[in-house]
């Protein structure tokens, strides 16, 4: 089994979402929040306003801490071949400057502002879905249920 600790941006501005096109090793495409990899020694808080500078071009501040989700991916499913467990500590983050751009020799061909309404229609990671529902609900435990993957809702 595999581990990956994460931290998402969750940024939200006049009915939008930012999104980030994200290009997996195979070249398929999906819509993902920006975020990603908490470095060894490194604090999430830290770490999903580097992702974000990192990925989208643009500076940003934590709002809140939204919640954490723990999800397991299948041996099947999984990049390595074998069970993967990625917790993810979601973040409203506030973009402050900057410029929208592709992730300079990384995955991130572009970060885009999304419309709530069409979100759903995007082919898109399940981690969307997890960090929308956090940062509409707020529940006080930080914790959302899962979002079943299929069809456009990927892991």
């Amino acid at each position: 089994m595999s581990f990956r600790l994460a931290a998402y941006a969750v940024c939200i501005e006049d009915g939008r979402v930012l999104l980030a096109h994200h290009v997996k090793p195979d070249g398929e495409r999906v819509w993902t929040l920006p975020g990603g990899r908490v470095e060894h020694g490194e604090d999430p808080f830290d770490a999903v306003i580097r992702e974000v500078a990192e990925e989208t071009g643009c500076d940003a501040v934590v709002e809140r801490l939204l919640g954490v989700d723990s999800r397991m991916i299948p041996a099947a499913v999984a990049r390595a071949g074998v069970e993967h467990q990625n917790v993810g500590v979601f973040y409203r983050v506030r973009l402050t400057g900057g410029r929208l751009r592709p992730e300079p020799g990384g995955d991130i061909a572009e970060s885009v502002w999304t419309a709530f309404t069409d979100v759903a229609r995007l082919r898109r990671s399940s981690l969307v879905d997890v960090g929308l529902a956090l940062a509409r609900t707020l529940p006080a435990s930080g914790h959302v249920d899962p979002v079943p993957v299929g069809g456009l809702i990927q892991h």
